[in-house]
């Protein structure tokens, strides 16, 4: 997948990086959030995010939930910033969703 799909995916939900508070930069430029700034998104909406290391795949997966025992989400990426920024794009998908129904 790689940084590049996630911050791709993040924009397309209509994410702006007018507020750069906590965001680092992309090649082309454009701003994500770290991995910080992402669990206080996911915390402004009532959300928990956890984000942990998976030795024997080699990745990093970030799950979310309301509180609940129950998880909401989760996505997998190369790095922290990578399962981050990507799990902030997959929740913002399913609040829109959740939203519309």
């Amino acid at each position: 997948m790689g940084i590049d799909f996630a911050v791709e995916e993040l924009y397309a939900t209509g994410w702006s990086d007018l507020d750069s508070t906590g965001c680092s930069h992309h090649v082309d430029g454009r701003g994500y959030p770290r991995p910080e700034r992402v669990r206080q998104e996911f915390a402004s909406s009532g959300f928990d995010l956890a984000i942990r290391r998976i030795d024997i795949f080699n990745c990093f997966r970030a799950e979310w939930s309301n509180g609940d025992a129950d998880t909401s989400g989760s996505v997998v990426g190369r790095s922290e910033a990578e399962a981050a920024v990507y799990a902030l794009a997959q929740f913002r998908r399913q609040l829109t969703a959740e939203a519309v129904s």
